[in-house]
């Protein structure tokens, strides 16, 4: 399934890196960067990708990300996993606690 970045959030994140002009291409690898890094985010925490953005997002999914792109943006992504290991694991657990306790009503 593809994962669709709204301008919303394009926005937020470009806002987030100071990116302050405006280039369609640069949004458009800056848009392949955020759909990583929600589906490397996901993937480890169980968020699904509306987690991400919309009025219900999770503040610190979108920080994750945010921290994600920018890592990603300096060719260092596999720092971000390492340095963000327990903070993923930790979402992970909250999810899991919300999951359950949506299914036990």
């Amino acid at each position: 399934m593809a994962i669709n970045v709204s301008p919303a959030l394009l926005a937020e994140v470009k806002n987030y890196l100071d990116i302050t002009w405006n280039d369609t291409d640069a949004d458009a690898k800056l848009t392949g960067q955020i759909r990583r890094g929600i589906a490397y985010i996901s993937s480890k925490t169980g968020a699904t990708a509306s987690d991400f953005d919309g009025d219900n997002a999770d503040d610190r999914l979108k920080e994750l990300l945010f921290n994600y792109v920018l890592y990603d943006r300096s060719g260092a992504a596999n720092e971000f996993k390492q340095n963000y290991k327990s903070d993923l694991v930790g979402l992970r657990i909250r999810w899991e606690v919300r999951n359950a306790s949506h299914t036990e009503d």
